[in-house]
């Protein structure tokens, strides 16, 4: 009777764990016990899958080796658990390595998000990105961004390499339309245009041109300029309209030899100050043949420096130095009326509007379009930062804010003593 009963048991127990694991492949209990929830995601981001109708494609440009696959897996696992209809699939970027240039595809792992015909692609893996990147493609409203056009500017639609077709096509994808407009023709920028560039004109505008875009700032349009060194186009009257001034000369940075760049003109940027456009990022960005700018005494807006130079780094007047010239110790190389570094590159503004619904009203002034263009847009961060200044300027951060979750210790410390004793401890126990 005693094996029968102990038979009887170990089959009751074998049941038991059968049903368990039944169960488990029909129902699931999650918890996280990570340190601040890291391992779950937050609130903003549950709510607004819940308000996303329609299937979500990513696609994830990993190679097989290396892990990297696993990781995203887990990642996107986390949305699909409160979205179903969220699908996932890997694209060997060794296995075509061609088309993989074609399409743009520069990082491993990077990622392209597909939404109601719309695509977006990531190179940062976090929650932050990825939840932001679904905002943007859900875009009730189609924006409408106005290029300047007519007067030797950078062509939203061109494919020359100083053109920036290849950052508006990215735009479009984010349900941003981007139109040509010939001030000089038409003479009003239209009213449903809900951002102006001025990207870089090569000849000096009309003064009715000039007139409109101080007349669209006055009614509290936003605006992005990208200026060069050296240019004088007739811009004058929106530079004082912006509370700016462009420095004399272009920027030299002798810091750049850190990142491999043989000429002094070629500003890198790793660091950024702390902004709404720069939060979190972690990129570098490659600028080309740069302005300084300075803002004005008693400015009407409020000014935040987005980009800035090395302390190595001034606005060289005279003649540019050769590849490796840019001393560390510029006190060498300056001249009278040059500036030394850290020099602002870029600025953000805001104000109330003139408007009557006195939002906010917008705009960002850098003093290089290069980066934007065809030639230098796949370099490092530049595409990820403009798109970062267009979301900005069309107020697109406001919508929603994502924290990173982080634990709140990382690093563990720990004395030489200490180190000491735990060594001897587990010499011991072995």
């Amino acid at each position: 009777m005693g094996r029968f009963m102990r038979g009887l048991v170990v089959l009751l127990v074998i049941a038991i764990v059968t049903c368990v694991a039944f169960l488990s492949t029909r129902y699931r209990i999650d918890g996280d016990w990570s340190a601040g929830d890291r391992a779950s995601l937050s609130q903003p981001t549950t709510k607004l899958l819940a308000t996303l109708t329609d299937p979500v494609d990513v696609t994830s440009y990993a190679r097989l080796e290396g892990g990297l696959r696993e990781v995203v897996a887990d990642f996107i696992e986390r949305y699909q658990h409160h979205k179903s209809d969220i699908s996932l699939r890997f694209v060997d970027p060794d296995s075509d390595p061609e088309a993989m240039r074609d399409a743009g595809i520069r990082i491993d792992g990077e990622l392209q998000v597909n939404y109601r015909g719309r695509s977006e692609r990531l190179v940062i893996l976090s929650e932050t990105e990825f939840t932001k990147s679904l905002l943007r493609l859900a875009r009730a409203r189609e924006r409408i961004v106005g290029f300047l056009d007519g007067d030797g500017e950078r062509h939203p639609l061109g494919k020359a390499n100083a053109d920036i077709g290849q950052f508006v096509m990215a735009l479009g994808g984010q349900g941003v339309r981007s139109v040509p407009l010939a001030l000089a023709a038409i003479g009003k920028i239209p009213q449903n245009i809900d951002l102006m560039v001025i990207a870089n004109p090569q000849i000096r505008l009309a003064d009715n041109v000039v007139g409109e875009l101080i007349d669209y700032v006055d009614r509290g349009g936003h605006v992005l300029w990208l200026t060069e060194p050296g240019e004088d186009v007739g811009l004058g009257p929106l530079s004082a309209a912006l509370s700016l001034r462009q420095l004399p000369g272009q920027v030299v940075d002798g810091n750049g030899q850190a990142f491999g760049l043989g000429d002094p003109s070629f500003v890198a940027i790793s660091q950024y100050p702390k902004q709404a456009i720069d939060n979190d990022f972690g990129l570098t960005t490659l600028f080309p043949q740069v302005a300084a700018l300075a803002q004005l005494a008693d400015p009407k807006w409020k000014m935040e420096s987005i980009l800035k130079s090395s302390s190595q780094s001034w606005n060289e007047t005279g003649a540019m130095p050769k590849a490796g010239e840019a001393s560390a110790n510029i006190s060498q190389d300056i001249n009278a009326g040059e500036v030394p570094g850290p020099l602002d590159l870029g600025f953000a503004l805001s104000r109330s509007s003139p408007s009557p619904d006195h939002s906010e009203q917008r705009a960002v002034v850098i003093g290089d379009g290069d980066f934007l263009s065809n030639s230098y847009l796949g370099n490092a961060g530049n595409r990820e930062f403009a798109l970062r200044v267009f979301n900005w300027l069309l107020q697109d951060d406001s919508l929603i804010a994502i924290p990173e979750r982080v634990a709140p210790d990382r690093t563990l410390s720990l004395s030489q003593s200490a180190l000491n004793v735990i060594g001897l401890l587990a010499l011991v126990v072995l």
